[in-house]
Formats: C-alpha cells, sequence, structure tokens
C-alpha cells in the first residue's frame, strides 16, 4: 500500500473539530478534545481516518507525540 506522510499543526481545546489544507502534506487540525491522557491523539486519528476515508489502523501519529506539530503517517 502507498504511505503518505503529513505535517500537523494540532490546535486542542477549540470550538469544533475541522481540517485545514495548508499546502502539499501540510494540514491544520482543530480539535475540541484537550491535550490529556492522549484524547486529542485519539480524536486526531479518529478525524484523519474520516477526512482520508480509511479505517484507523491504517493512521499511526510517528513523531510528536506530545507535541502541537507532528507527523503522521497514512496507508492509502
Amino acid at each position: 500500500m502507498p504511505k503518505k506522510i503529513i505535517e500537523i499543526k494540532v490546535i486542542p481545546r477549540s470550538k469544533e473539530n475541522k481540517v485545514i489544507e495548508e499546502g502539499d502534506n501540510k494540514l491544520k487540525v482543530k480539535l475540541t478534545a484537550p491535550p490529556v491522557d492522549n484524547k486529542a491523539n485519539f480524536a486526531l486519528v479518529d478525524i484523519l481516518a474520516e477526512h482520508y476515508q480509511v479505517r484507523r489502523g491504517q493512521i499511526a501519529i510517528i513523531s510528536g507525540v506530545k507535541d502541537r506539530n507532528k507527523k503522521v503517517q497514512i496507508e492509502l
């Protein structure tokens, strides 16, 4: 399967869940979840799975687990 690596800036505790495209392989993602107990990371995977229409298992956070700037790998 082809894999795509995307740079993401996460904005937790937003008013809505929203994916904002910022160019080639760069996204800004607003999440209502707080950055506590990995809630924001789980919400990020859910939103990306819906956005790219893939299963949650096809998405992996490869760097930045505890940071707002992350790199995510998606198996398409």
